[in-house]
């Protein structure tokens, strides 16, 4: 006996419209998983057996979302900074370091207690893949005890002790992102990040920190032009970084630099309706070929949601794209920014990440934008909060 407990399989029947992301959406369908991975999809007529089942009741059945941008390991508010702005103060990025303060102060339990009740927000509106940057720590140790609670939650951890300059010179503070910081933080980290922008970090610090990760083993992404136009999509496209998020004010060449390379554009409307900024232009982005990501850059300062379906809704009525495109954004383009085939479409051997809508189909989430829609979301098979630590 091996002692290992055998593999449970789940059928997902009488559902009205799924959503693999692998074709057109399938009508009168089924879905079988096996374990943590899809194993069949089809009719609902032809499903093969299995040990236990769901019925959908004629609701859509589509990918979980895969949020590819969030800063979810902090301390503290900044409601009457958003209450400003509301009142037209215009966002600049200086508030960071205000979370950085509450940050430094607060203990590993109140880290991870904040971080546990957004994880479990974000599972709960069907996010099933996050991913969580570190960055409001700005010293060695806060940023390595970031990441370690971020990795209680994710693999998808990124470093980003380039955030902003907390203080002094800023060529000392790169060599300090470059050197120890770094040193603490790689091996709790996938990714190397970096605020390529007004007030942060110009294209030749970024692209220091960038190669400075490569060689310890990080893969590269970029906060890019979401003040102004600026390097950072250059930046990013050179390093071959795996997304540029922001992507707010884009020049023609930073649009052509994106359609010709594998950097995935990740727009972020949350932080737009957040600091009433312009929307980027996601129909330009799209109708040039360059692959679009939704994510929903869950902060304190400048977008504190944590729900994908609202940037969908975003995304539809603010930037031009059409249903089918925004969750194609928060699915497949979201998964396409982390690098991972896996996930964000629902074909056999994927992993089993999956929502179940109380609504007929995924266009309710744009059309009903602030219901919550998600009846039962499944994570690597098991439906629930399995999974999230309490």
């Amino acid at each position: 006996m091996s002692g290992r407990e055998p593999t449970v399989s789940l059928l997902v029947d009488r559902i009205g419209e799924l959503v693999t992301q692998d074709g057109p959406p399938l009508r009168d369908a089924a879905l079988v998983t096996e374990g943590d991975r899809v194993a069949w999809v089809g009719p609902a007529g032809r499903a093969p057996a299995a040990d236990t089942r769901i019925d959908a009741a004629g609701a859509a059945v589509l990918p979980g979302f895969v949020d590819s941008h969030t800063h979810v390991v902090f301390a503290g508010d900044r409601a009457s900074e958003f209450a400003a702005r509301m009142a037209g103060r215009p966002y600049t990025g200086g508030g960071i370091r205000t979370t950085v303060a509450a940050t430094r102060a607060a203990s590993d339990d109140e880290l991870r207690a904040t971080a546990r009740r957004l994880v479990a927000e974000a599972r709960r509106q069907g996010t099933t893949t996050i991913e969580i940057k570190s960055g409001y720590g700005l010293s060695v140790p806060d940023e390595a005890r970031s990441l370690r609670i971020a990795r209680e939650w994710t693999t998808e951890t990124t470093f980003l002790g380039a955030h902003v300059v907390p203080e002094g010179d800023p060529d000392d503070y790169v060599a300090l992102v470059t050197g120890p910081m770094l040193d603490a933080a790689a091996p709790h980290a996938r990714w190397i990040d970096v605020f390529c922008d007004r007030g942060a970090f110009d294209g030749e610090q970024a692209a220091a920190v960038l190669a400075a990760g490569r060689r310890a083993g990080l893969l590269p992404r970029v906060h890019a032009n979401q003040l102004e136009a600026g390097p950072g999509v250059q930046v990013a496209v050179r390093a071959d970084a795996a997304s540029a998020d922001h992507c707010t004010h884009l020049t023609p060449a930073d649009v052509d630099a994106l359609a010709a390379s594998d950097t995935v554009a990740t727009l972020l409307p949350g932080a737009e309706f957040a600091t009433r900024s312009p929307y980027p232009d996601a129909r330009r982005l799209l109708d040039a070929g360059v692959t679009v990501a939704l994510a929903t850059d869950c902060n304190p300062g400048s977008s504190y949601t944590s729900s994908m379906p609202f940037c969908i809704a975003l995304a539809v009525r603010e930037m031009r794209m059409t249903p089918d495109e925004a969750l194609w954004a928060a699915t497949v383009g979201g998964a396409r920014a982390l690098r991972r085939d896996d996930i964000g479409r629902l074909v056999p051997g994927a992993r089993a990440d999956l929502l179940i809508l109380d609504a007929p189909s995924a266009l309710h989430l744009a059309y009903r934008p602030g219901v919550p829609l998600i009846r039962t979301v499944l994570r690597d098979g098991v439906p629930g909060d399995k999974g999230v630590p309490q």
